[in-house]
């Protein structure tokens, strides 16, 4: 009958890694709360992690074993098992870390001040130096304090904030309320990037008050992450940037009526195809052969994609000639 329930989708290799992430779920301060792991057909099983846990934590730890649905299918499995007693559900990757005021603040936060949908900052850190917190998002845009300390705002039209750029948005410094959890799910198609952008955008426009704390609440570990271990000459980098190309399609949907959002969106669906692309090239380049399939099934989707090979090659061509 726990008050907050934390949705940890699992699938690692190496042994330790969800044992860390749970030792910082116990190390709360905030304490009302229980675990659903969702072992996503994982090569290093979820109960071999927990064995050496004492009795009590255990008791508190449920685990849902399903075949491979990536980690957007994973947290769907999770919010589909959340308890009826559950008011809030905290999302942790297993391979990161929660600071111990985590929940306390969220709790706090979204109690005092009616929210239910929330996140913290994420700890800086030199891997991954694209994070920034909400102190820096506040001098970017504006907004309403509401507390000092921790600092907690709110901005008006985060949405349309969070298109700019969404480095300030992370799922495991992510708590939402039961009106969110009950009705808005990942799209689990979206395996290698982009499902959380989507997932964030309609927990914002489904939420009724967003809350921002620059508190950091969570630190990046450094275990298994798909996302992460893809660049541009991995032979996953086109499923990527063609997952990212459809969750912005989608999130175009969402926002036709906007028209500086749509361009928003544009500009970043315009990156996806252009890194797609040169990808290709440098497979070619390398001797390896482009995955001919998936950029057919991409321009099926989205025949802008032929004109930014023309573009690219023109591009190219003219910069040879000069």
């Amino acid at each position: 009958m726990a008050t907050i329930t934390v949705v940890i989708p699992f699938f690692q290799k190496e042994p330790g890694i969800l044992r860390r992430a749970l030792k910082s779920v116990f190390n709360q301060t905030y304490q009302d709360f229980d675990v659903l792991v969702v072992d996503d057909e994982s090569p290093l099983p979820a109960d071999v992690e927990l064995q050496p846990l004492d009795e009590a934590q255990k008791s508190r730890i449920k685990v849902i074993k399903q075949p491979n649905a990536g980690p957007g299918g994973a947290r769907n499995t999770g919010l589909d098992n959340v308890p009826s007693s559950t008011r809030f559900v905290a999302f942790l990757d297993s391979d990161d870390l929660w600071l111990p005021d985590h929940l306390k603040n969220a709790y706090e936060g979204m109690t005092g001040f009616g929210g239910d949908c929330y996140w913290a900052s994420m700890q800086a850190s030199k891997e991954f130096y694209y994070h920034f917190g909400m102190a820096e998002l506040e001098k970017a845009e504006g907004g309403t304090r509401l507390s000092e300390t921790p600092l907690v705002i709110e901005i008006p039209d985060l949405a349309s904030v969070m298109l700019k750029n969404w480095s300030f948005l992370h799922l495991s410094c992510m708590v939402i309320g039961r009106g969110i959890f009950e009705k808005i799910r990942f799209e689990p198609t979206l395996r290698l990037a982009a499902e959380d952008v989507l997932f964030f955008c309609d927990c914002i426009l489904a939420a009724e008050r967003p809350l921002l704390c620059d508190e950091p609440g969570a630190m990046r570990g450094m275990g298994l992450n798909i996302f992460h271990s893809i660049d541009n000459q991995s032979p996953q980098f086109l499923r990527q940037q063609f997952n990212t190309w459809v969750a912005l399609d989608t999130l175009e949907t969402r926002f036709a009526r906007r028209p500086q959002d749509v361009a928003s969106i544009t500009s970043y669906k315009n990156t996806a195809r252009r890194q797609a692309l040169w990808s290709q090239a440098g497979r070619v380049r390398r001797g390896k052969a482009p995955d001919l399939g998936l950029l057919v099934q991409w321009v099926r989707r989205d025949p802008a994609l032929l004109r930014t090979v023309v573009e690219l090659g023109t591009r190219k061509f003219s910069g040879a000639k000069q």
